[in-house]
């Protein structure tokens, strides 16, 4: 059998367009295996690769396989699925995607179920696979109207249709990405949304191409090569695009001062949301103690992630704890204790023996932003066990 020449030119754009999806991919490991970034250990390199599989997933899910005339909301993060882990993720929230035409409508429904917030933010796309810097249009739950069972209707489209006085969201030209947020006070309870959007115009072909197959190709190798332009976060603070959209902590075992996201935003912040970025590295017999006193708002909550901003399942181990599962001090702070395993605090959380890693909190429709949290390293054995 003879074979084929991999090197040689080839008459199908998707032929070269794979080929480039491949080396692109082979060279994305030395990021995190060489140079400024590469991280310190066996576990971190697993972690790695892992990243990198999930990355490749959702990218096709979200490129490759979607279809804007025939739109699907596909899973980014959930609470339960391992290769959802990523991006900054936590145990608490669904989120979904979809790529969207702003040139045509559609209509979105849902039930709330027992979500204590939820959105859909609509999203720019600068090119195609790259990371959004714009929010176009947001509604959360407060915009809604609601039947006598819970379910809604938004519509989104050039104009606001004759006579329709729902929620409708414009879509200007930059309009690209339809991305939602469902928060739940106890995911292994609580009932998620099960998002719907229909095409409300004809749809397009069925039939793909070979320049669209290419195309759709190189927006995954992008959109994959944009993520890790981000990841793995450093330990030492940095000042180039990994710190786009965050405050950086000036130390470990830190927090930053908290910010509320703006339109103006990288990486599909949430614009109802106000975050505190930190880093923790921690010895086996170390923990971290931090407090902080929630504002008023919708929900919260405190999550530790490893250098690829990829959490654990909520049935894995307690990484994390929110609005609805911490318990307060009298004084109304909240104490959280972190460690590499979980210590006897109610609010302590585990690291899952890894020894650094990232410190994110979130606060959702908060009546002011948060005073920067208080961090202490003690020993763990002198760490709290109750609230104060």
């Amino acid at each position: 059998m003879i074979e084929e020449d991999q090197t040689a030119p080839s008459q199908w754009e998707s032929t070269a367009a794979w080929r480039e999806l491949l080396t692109g991919l082979g060279e994305l490991d030395q990021v995190f295996l060489t140079g400024p970034k590469a991280v310190g250990d066996d576990q971190a390199i697993a972690e790695g690769y892992r990243a990198l599989a999930t990355a490749l997933e959702v990218a096709f899910d979200t490129y490759l396989f979607a279809d804007p005339t025939r739109p699907i909301f596909v899973d980014l993060n959930t609470p339960f699925r391992r290769d959802r882990r990523w991006g900054g993720d936590n145990t608490d929230a669904y989120y979904t995607f979809t790529p969207i035409d702003p040139s045509r409508r559609y209509r979105i429904t849902g039930n709330r179920g027992d979500s204590v917030y939820f959105s859909l933010t609509i999203y720019n796309e600068p090119t195609p696979g790259s990371w959004s810097n714009q929010i176009v249009a947001i509604a959360n739950d407060d915009d809604l109207t609601y039947d006598e069972d819970g379910n809604f209707e938004i519509l989104l489209g050039p104009s606001r249709p004759d006579g329709y006085d729902g929620t409708f969201l414009a879509l200007n030209d930059d309009g690209a990405i339809a991305l939602t947020r469902d928060y739940q006070v106890d995911p292994l309870t609580g009932r998620r949304i099960d998002w719907v959007i229909e095409a409300l115009d004809p749809p397009g072909s069925l039939v793909r191409t070979d320049a669209a197959t290419a195309v759709s190709l190189r927006t995954a190798l992008r959109w994959v090569q944009m993520l890790f332009a981000i990841i793995p976060l450093t330990l030492a603070p940095r000042e180039d695009e990994t710190t786009l959209g965050h405050n950086s902590a000036t130390r470990a075992n830190d927090v930053a001062e908290p910010y509320q996201v703006q339109d103006a935003n990288f990486g599909w912040s949430a614009r109802d949301a106000a975050y505190c970025f930190g880093s923790f590295s921690l010895e086996p017999d170390e923990a971290l103690v931090v407090t902080h006193r929630p504002p008023a708002c919708r929900f919260w909550n405190v999550i530790v992630w490893n250098q690829f901003m990829a959490g654990h399942n909520v049935a894995d181990e307690r990484t994390s704890v929110n609005i609805g599962s911490a318990v307060p001090n009298s004084d109304g702070t909240v104490t959280v204790v972190i460690a590499r395993e979980r210590l006897a605090h109610p609010n302590a959380i585990s690291t899952v023996d890894r020894p650094d890693g990232a410190i994110a909190f979130r606060w959702f429709i908060a009546e002011s932003v948060p005073a920067k949290p208080t961090v202490s390293l003690v020993k763990a054995a002198d760490a709290p066990t109750a609230v104060t």
